[in-house]
């Protein structure tokens, strides 16, 4: 077991895992961290946690100190200039003429870097606009491409549930999602119905995925033939999932056909199986439709702003 606590870097980012060695530290605190960028100052999310040895706990690095007074006043600073360096990349944008929509700046804690978040529908030549902002801001520069959901949880919003979008809100990470979770729901397939304000499919489709799956299993067919109590049968008309009741068109003894609504439990049916799922867990879903951008097929480009450009 590892002694582990979560930080954030941004209000919306990743969750990283850091070990607390010999401070005091608890939720909501800001930290101090070495990170593959650098120094960089974020907000624990949980306090100490045991965790078993795994992947998210190999190679775990020690929290440098709490942050201080100085420490919370350089971060907002931070992001006071991160507003005004976003003002800048636009103009200069602007001025080579780059189909890019600008959609974030971020500097890290030793103002070592200074990265730029935008979306654009193919490949951008940036070269010349990376050399004008190192000349400007004489730090190194990093632009990256990110995709519609990644600029959706920046961004942030709200929902047709009238929440706040939940990659805005707690999601850490983007799961997987397939139509395939939709017509398991029941739900309409009209995409203006099922997507999200990013335009894909909506992220909580996930989260009640495995319940509908389970009582799906208990629950027959559209269409299929059931036998009732009294031993007649009727065919499925509709299914009530959450209620787990049945509509079945039965035929009466005068010819005349009614339509009548059965705990499923009443019934008899072959029992549907849950289908193993092609290429693992993932249901065989298109890993390209649902990679993060930002992360697996982001463009950056660095330049040293201390260069003679």
């Amino acid at each position: 077991m590892e002694k582990v606590i979560g930080v954030r870097f941004r209000s919306t980012g990743k969750l990283y895992y850091f070990s607390p060695g010999e401070h005091e530290i608890s939720q909501g605190n800001h930290v101090i961290v070495e990170t593959a960028r650098g120094t960089e100052y974020g907000t624990v999310v949980f306090g100490p946690q045991e965790m078993s040895r795994g992947k998210a706990t190999q190679n775990l690095k020690k929290v440098i100190r709490l942050a201080t007074p100085e420490d919370d006043e350089r971060s907002a600073k931070n992001r006071e200039k991160e507003k005004e360096a976003l003002k800048i990349c636009h103009e200069k944008i602007l001025h080579h003429k780059l189909d890019m929509k600008l959609i974030d700046a971020e500097y890290t804690f030793d103002n070592n870097k200074l990265m730029f978040y935008f979306t654009a529908d193919g490949r951008v030549d940036f070269r010349d606009l990376v050399k004008d902002l190192a000349a400007v801001f004489r730090t190194r520069i990093e632009l990256r491409q990110i995709g519609v959901r990644d600029e959706t949880k920046i961004l942030g919003g709200y929902g047709i549930c009238g929440r706040e979008l939940c990659c805005r809100s707690y999601l850490s990470d983007f799961a997987p999602v397939s139509i395939k979770m939709a017509k398991e729901q029941n739900l309409s397939l009209n995409p203006t119905k099922i997507s999200g304000v990013c335009g894909r499919l909506m992220c909580c489709l996930k989260n009640e995925e495995e319940t509908y799956e389970d009582l799906n299993t208990r629950l027959p067919k559209l269409g299929e033939t059931v036998r009732m109590k009294d031993g007649k049968t009727g065919t499925v008309q509709t299914v009530n999932v959450l209620r787990e009741t049945v509509r079945v068109l039965v035929e009466a003894e005068d010819d005349t056909k009614e339509i009548l609504e059965f705990p499923a439990a009443e019934l008899s049916f072959k029992p549907r199986r849950r289908k193993p799922e092609p290429g693992g867990k993932d249901g065989g879903r298109n890993p390209k439709a649902d990679k993060k951008p930002s992360e697996e097929s982001a463009e950056s480009l660095e330049q040293d702003g201390e260069e003679d450009v």
